[in-house]
């Protein structure tokens, strides 16, 4: 039996990431059910609202039939295509999320065997214990059965470095190597209109490359990756300047996460515990219905805090980095219902309570104050996850370090992201879907221990 388990690792691997998903559907179905009467949504309420308004006008906007470029259109897109044929259905919308996952550790598995190609089935191992800390990864498994798009960015994220990994095998710029490059640049260009966070990893990409082939061999083969990924997107660019007479990067929340994450009380709502999309915007911020000059207005606020502030610039991005690697899952404090977060003359942060007061809190945040089981037993659990593989990943890549032309993809993956961020604003939740290429080390460093321990009773 053992011997059929081991030949069908990343089958079991699968089965256990199902398995598990499933059971916490069933044990915390309040939390999931959202489409029952009185629930609530645990994610994102803006993409259930696109997703309904493109299937009644045809039109995507959050306000039915006024269409609009808020929030990226592709994973809006893909649970109207849900609500299409199954109906408004949280059941829906979760099995589709457990079938990404389960793709994702299927190539997460496939990534690990291709870098890890050399010593018997050592990549197989290394794929399934990497697979297996995501199936069981608590925090994703919560994640990844809410209303957002963190399961499907995963997807895209594992799509495109599997696709760089198949890339740089081929012995020859052919015509398979062509097609493969065609794929990537379809799979960056789609991951763009979900969350345009990979071009930075692309651009690192052309390095690992080069770590293995010529210069003139990796401009033959991302060339084409660059050219689809600038073409995929095209059409929404092209949609979003008729509407608003302007160029729009993707969505217009860029400025608005710019600003929240470079402005004078960053730092201090950051080291307060509280997630900065709480801070109010400027007052001479055009309003809301003036969406192109009030995107840009946001952004140039926190790209110019940083330009004249350049002293508060290395502590404000070493609080972000510390926020973004935190083993504790960051935010570490939520607002409840009818508190609002404000900064007094001195730069000290007030929660303000009563009539009003709520801005932007739902009901739905009623599941992580602190007398909830997230927060009594989710926080504590996700240390103890996530710190432990967070440390044998450290482990893994000091161990593996004469592999690094290999691995070093992965860093790169995480470099770039952890780049973005500092960037913007971190949290676990923009960590976390490059957690399971981080476990990739973690499994490293224990088949590294296995194998010694093994060496030993041989010996």
């Amino acid at each position: 039996m053992w011997k059929r388990l081991d030949q069908r690792k990343l089958t079991v691997v699968l089965l256990i990431a199902i398995a598990a998903r499933l059971a916490a559907l069933a044990l915390f179905r309040e939390h999931f059910a959202y489409s029952e009467p009185g629930g609530v949504i645990h994610g994102s309420v803006a993409y259930d609202e696109y997703a309904l308004n493109l299937l009644e006008t045809g039109v995507y906007g959050r306000v039915a039939g006024a269409p609009d470029a808020g929030l990226p259109p592709l994973y809006s897109a893909v649970v109207a295509a849900v609500y299409a044929v199954f109906g408004r259905q949280y059941l829906a919308v979760a099995a589709l999320h457990i079938l990404f996952d389960a793709l994702s550790i299927a190539l997460l598995y496939d990534i690990c065997r291709r870098l890890f190609p050399r010593r018997g089935q050592e990549g197989d191992v290394i794929g399934a214990l990497a697979g297996l800390f995501f199936a069981l990864y608590p925090y994703l498994i919560f994640q990844n059965l809410t209303l957002n798009d963190t399961a499907f960015w995963i997807l895209l994220l594992h799509l495109f470095v599997w696709l760089l990994i198949r890339l740089r095998e081929r012995t020859a710029t052919d015509r398979a190597a062509m097609a493969i490059a065609v794929l990537a640049g379809l799979a960056l260009g789609i991951s763009v209109l979900a969350r345009a966070l990979l071009p930075p990893l692309a651009l690192l990409a052309a390095l690992w490359f080069m770590l293995r082939l010529s210069l003139r061999e990796t401009i033959l083969r991302l060339l084409p990756v660059a050219v689809v990924s600038l073409l995929v997107p095209l059409p929404w660019l092209l949609r979003a300047y008729d509407i608003y007479g302007g160029f729009v990067p993707i969505a217009l929340n860029s400025g608005e996460n710019v600003f929240q994450g470079n402005n004078p009380y960053a730092a201090a709502v950051f080291r307060a515990g509280y997630d900065v999309q709480w801070l109010a915007p400027p007052l001479d911020i055009p309003p809301t219905d003036e969406r192109l000059r009030r995107n840009a207005a946001l952004g140039e606020a926190g790209w110019r805090y940083l330009r004249e502030n350049p002293g508060a610039v290395p502590d404000l991005m070493l609080v972000k980095l510390l926020v973004y690697w935190n083993p504790q899952v960051t935010p570490l404090r939520n607002l409840r219902q009818g508190e609002k977060l404000s900064v007094d003359a001195a730069g000290n942060i007030v929660i303000i309570t009563g009539e009003g007061s709520q801005l932007g809190v739902t009901a739905a945040n009623a599941a992580y104050q602190d007398n909830s089981l997230f927060n009594i037993v989710g926080r504590n659990l996700h240390i103890i996850y996530f710190g432990g593989l967070w440390l044998l990943a450290i482990a893994g890549a000091w161990l593996r370090r004469r592999e690094w032309r290999m691995l070093s993809l992965l860093v790169f993956a995480q470099v770039s992201q952890t780049l973005v961020y500092l960037l913007f604003h971190p949290s676990t939740r923009y960590r976390s879907p490059t957690d399971p290429l981080l476990f990739v080390f973690s499994a490293a460093a224990i088949m590294w221990v296995v194998e010694r321990w093994r060496g030993r009773r041989v010996k």
